[in-house]
């Protein structure tokens, strides 16, 4: 059998938050043997692959995004012969296995740091990112950091300022240093090695910094402040000109595609969080030389309108060429996708009907996707009391944010007041909401969400169109958000009730029978369809039907036109005998 090596392309992949999934040896935190003891779990889901936070060597100040070994193992966590179990038994699973690479810094525990900041003059002196302070003894210019507070922090030491886009124990590494660039790829080509099928890269736009040190300006009147910061926190207040997302950034994922290559059947995905990032996803995926994919936060920002959603996916499609997205509603940096798109009040009635319509939503888009631990399962964000509170970002803008604990509660296997999780009381506590949603409970109901979104993974696999094929959006009402999705040999209309009102709409020429029913109560009668609230509907198209060169005649926009020319001449290639680049 011939080997996909872009399995990639489409594919779901499922996030694993270690801390948080299932706590093997009892210690109330998360581990690696746990996460091996729920694969048979999460293979049966229908998901491609694994994407695992993570478990490296740390502190913990930043729950693992503050490394102190990119090789080995946290033994909070487990060993690396724990590691190297998952692995193999994921893939006797036929899952693939992502970790994530936290390359633009290191925790200030790391052995580099300690170095560098030893002296001016050590062999490590330009590892990181040291400046001079201003005359004055301030900083060296008005960077932010994201967790709030200034990006420099002063060493006395050195008699300089580090910088750090994150905490101050988080400091950034100099990646204008190609000794720097050589040590990380080392340690990515280390785990390459050991049989991992790619990386997640955290902050992939933050690897370089402009080394004029030039002051962000400040963030302009009716300018778009980055997607899914706070409005209370002051980083959103500048536009993020010259401390991320500098040119020589493409420089560098080029040599790191160069070592993937040597690694068929790998890939990346990266994580982009910027002022303008649909435009940057875009940029740093084009083509054959730089990532495979990589996400945005603009659905983490987006409200439960046909409207604005219409208008991230118009937005993504006017620059997009040959980019290749990977899209999410949830993970661990931003509120539950049920509790964004749900009033409060109204929880309990319609969480479960947005939970399964925001799945089969994101799973019907152009690109590949990322399920968030428990997003199968519908849970809500979790209400942490303050007195249990631990992330430092919450920590630093209570009231107004509470921070990332929410999302990160234990996942709920079982009913009991730890949720199956854990013999001893788990490092955040196990929301009672989300007992009532345990996997237990759910798999024993054949309409639950669970069971709702594994049938659709399933079928989802088995239509060439919704892996794979072009999206080509569809003009409804404001109150309905739906799109085409077409492949050479499959077209498949995907329409979306986004209200709590029913809704009836006709189809266009060719549509045929309702192709995907469980969990959803769609009703076609002679060309009119009428969705409940909260519902999907997946019907067959005549392939036939479909003239790719129309389509193109009615883009009033140009921008789009030369997306779809490109995406529906390669599918008209293919018919023709050609085939679809990978």
């Amino acid at each position: 059998m011939i080997e996909n090596t872009a399995w990639w392309r489409g594919s779901v992949i499922y996030q694993i938050y270690p801390r948080s999934f299932m706590d093997a040896r009892g210690d109330g935190v998360g581990d690696l043997p746990g996460i091996t003891s729920k694969l048979d779990y999460v293979a049966e889901l229908g998901v491609d692959a694994i994407w695992i936070s993570p478990f490296f060597p740390s502190p913990m100040k930043d729950f693992g995004y503050d490394v102190t070994d990119y090789r080995g193992v946290d033994p909070m966590f487990g060993s690396f012969h724990d590691f190297q179990m998952l692995l193999e038994r994921a893939h006797e699973l036929g899952l693939k296995v992502i970790i994530d690479l936290v390359l633009s810094h290191t925790s200030d525990q790391h052995h580099w740091f300690v170095q560098s900041r030893s002296s001016r003059d050590n062999q490590k002196a330009d590892w990181y990112v040291w400046a001079d302070p201003k005359p004055d003894g301030t900083p060296p210019n008005n960077w932010l950091s994201f967790f709030t507070g200034s990006a420099w922090t002063f060493d006395s030491r050195r008699r300089q300022y580090y910088l750090h886009n994150f905490l101050s124990c988080q400091p950034d590494l100099n990646f204008h240093n190609p000794v720097v660039r050589r040590a990380q790829l080392d340690n990515a080509r280390f785990w390459l090695d050991m049989g991992v099928d790619g990386f997640r890269l955290d902050t992939s736009n933050f690897y370089f910094h402009s080394q004029g040190l030039e002051n962000n300006p400040a963030l302009g009147s009716g300018e778009l402040k980055t997607p899914s910061v706070p409005a209370s926190n002051p980083y959103a207040m500048q536009r993020h000109q010259f401390d991320i997302s500098q040119p020589e950034n493409l420089g560098f994922l080029r040599e790191l595609r160069e070592l993937m290559e040597e690694y068929p059947g790998t890939t990346t995905v990266g994580e982009i969080s910027d002022d303008r990032p649909l435009e940057r996803m875009v940029e740093y995926t084009t083509g054959h030389d730089r990532l495979h994919m990589a996400y945005t936060f603009d659905l983490f920002d987006a409200r439960f309108e046909a409207k604005q959603l219409r208008d991230v996916i118009e937005h993504f499609q006017y620059y997009a060429v040959d980019a290749w997205p990977c899209w999410a509603l949830s993970n661990h940096d931003v509120m539950r996708v049920v509790s964004r798109w749900t009033d409060h009040e109204h929880l309990e009635q319609h969480g479960p009907l947005v939970a399964r319509l925001a799945t089969v939503m994101l799973c019907s888009l152009y690109g590949s996707v990322c399920l968030y631990q428990g997003e199968e399962l519908g849970l809500p964000e979790a209400d942490v009391p303050y007195e249990r509170l631990v992330d430092p970002y919450g920590l630093a803008l209570w009231p107004e944010y509470k921070g990332r604990d929410g999302c990160r509660t234990p996942m709920p296997w079982s009913e009991g007041d730890r949720g199956g999780f854990s013999s001893v009381e788990p490092w955040l506590p196990v929301d009672v909401h989300h007992r009532r949603l345990c996997v237990d409970r759910q798999l024993a109901d054949a309409d639950s969400t669970l069971n709702v979104t594994r049938a659709f993974l399933h079928w989802r696999k088995a239509q060439s169109a919704m892996v794979d094929g072009t999206l080509i959006l569809s003009d409804f009402d404001d109150e309905l958000l739906g799109w085409l999705r077409v492949s050479r040999d499959q077209a498949i209309l995907a329409v979306f009730n986004l209200t709590a009102e029913t809704r009836t709409t006709g189809l266009p020429e060719g549509a045929g029978e309702i192709v995907y029913r469980q969990g959803f109560s769609p009703e076609l009668v002679e060309g009119q369809l009428t969705l409940p609230p909260f519902q999907a509907a997946f019907i067959e198209i005549a392939r036939d039907s479909i003239d790719p060169r129309a389509l193109i005649e009615q883009e009033p926009d140009l921008e789009r036109k030369g997306f779809l020319s490109r995406l529906l001449g390669s599918l008209m290639g293919q018919e023709e005998g050609g085939t679809r680049p990978s």
